[in-house]
């Protein structure tokens, strides 16, 4: 069977699937710096035969055609890097000083790589086209959205995505249908009093005083009018207020993120921020200004891609590698793909303590157990593979 063989190249690739991981995880690159990762990515598909284009600045879109008639599936891997400095003493630690791939993308990269590879060893007997999306700027959710405007999604029938997951234990893989990582929007308030001298606040307008009452409670947003089984969060991470120890603040800048599984409830939060700021600087007598930044979509399994990716990890790896998670309310722009077509975006464990893998992702001794990338590879591979090969969507 194809699916056999295709285990079967999947192993044998493994070696030069680590090596590649490791290599990349040496040259890490910023969002949209990713120039010397998108040749290296290049040379591999040229050795491959396969045809690829170069998107702008970065990334690539590449595409094997079946030998058979048939639709078209996309898989996405993401290719950036973050400002981090690397704490870990490893052979392949990053050579680029304060840059790090602290959250797995280099372990996506060569996964879609040896899916590619594999694929294409076999696509005289493949119904229909394969779509490898190798994707920049992910951390700053401005790639997917980049990528989809250059073409990635022409003609593309159905997408598939992975993140590996360091708090889930190697081998595990989580595919479950409906939302599965949260929106994440970025809001920005500006309160303006009047500012005075330190011993005498009654003349003033103190900017301190209206942005902490903001921040306290603000948070009834989500107590007080999301509904209880609806997940939402506001943190306000950022607050720059007053310049001097006995100067009553007149200005107070705050940033902070919003996080929701549902587009409704992002909106009705966004409004409900907007009302909060205004009514509290209107009780001090000071304003607000308030910039709300929508940044990702919830990201949202389709029903039926689900099941699909279900049924090929049970098949390829057993019923013990299914484990059923929690979405979280971490963000991924994943979602910009299945705003054009249905899709699954699954997660890979990769938990292990004696390979130092359990380390939060976006730490600077952020590891993964290398033993589960070829199982990350295959599961590209099946995924695209199974999608073709059926006829229920």
């Amino acid at each position: 069977m194809l699916q056999h063989q295709i285990k079967e190249l999947i192993q044998n690739a493994e070696p030069d699937l680590i090596a590649f991981r490791r290599e990349l995880h040496m040259h890490p690159e910023l969002p949209w710096e990713e120039f010397e990762t998108t040749k290296r990515i290049a040379r591999e598909l040229d050795k491959l035969g396969i045809e690829y284009r170069l998107t702008q600045p970065t990334g690539i879109i590449a595409e094997i055609k079946g030998g058979k008639p048939g639709k078209t599936v996309a898989l996405r891997g993401d290719i950036d890097a973050l400002p981090i400095l690397e704490l870990s003493d490893i052979p392949y630690k990053s050579q680029n000083e304060g840059k790090m791939h602290a959250c797995g993308h280099d372990t996506h990269t060569a996964m879609l790589l040896t899916a590619a590879r594999v694929l294409n060893e076999v696509k005289d007997e493949i119904p229909g086209n394969v779509r490898f999306i190798f994707q920049p700027a992910e951390e700053i959710a401005e790639g997917a959205k980049e990528m989809v405007a250059q073409g990635a999604m022409e003609n593309v029938d159905n997408v598939f995505g992975m993140h590996i997951w360091t708090v889930m234990p190697a081998g595990k893989i989580s595919c479950e249908a409906g939302p599965r990582m949260a929106s994440a929007d970025i809001v920005k308030i500006h309160f303006k009093g009047k500012g005075g001298h330190g011993s005498l606040p009654n003349q003033c307008v103190d900017a301190a005083v209206v942005a902490s009452s903001f921040v306290m409670n603000v948070q009834a947003a989500v107590s007080r009018e999301t509904h209880p089984l609806d997940a939402a969060v506001i943190s306000i991470g950022k607050m720059e207020v007053g310049t001097r120890f006995n100067v009553i603040a007149e200005n107070a800048y705050l940033e902070g993120t919003v996080r929701t599984f549902s587009v409704e409830n992002r909106d009705r939060i966004r409004d409900a921020i907007h009302r909060f700021a205004e009514y509290t600087a209107a009780m001090y007598g000071a304003s607000a200004t308030v910039d709300y930044h929508y940044g990702t979509l919830p990201v949202i399994n389709d029903e039926k891609s689900s099941a699909l990716a279900t049924e090929v990890v049970t098949q390829q790896f057993g019923l013990d590698a299914l484990i059923t998670d929690r979405p979280t309310t971490g963000a991924e722009d994943f979602s910009y793909y299945t705003e054009k077509a249905p899709g699954c975006f699954a997660f890979l464990g990769t938990a292990n303590p004696e390979a130092d893998s359990e380390w939060a992702h976006h730490h600077g001794r952020f590891n993964v157990d290398e033993s589960t990338l070829k199982q990350g590879a295959e599961l590209y591979a099946q995924y695209a593979l199974a999608y073709l090969s059926q006829n229920i969507f």
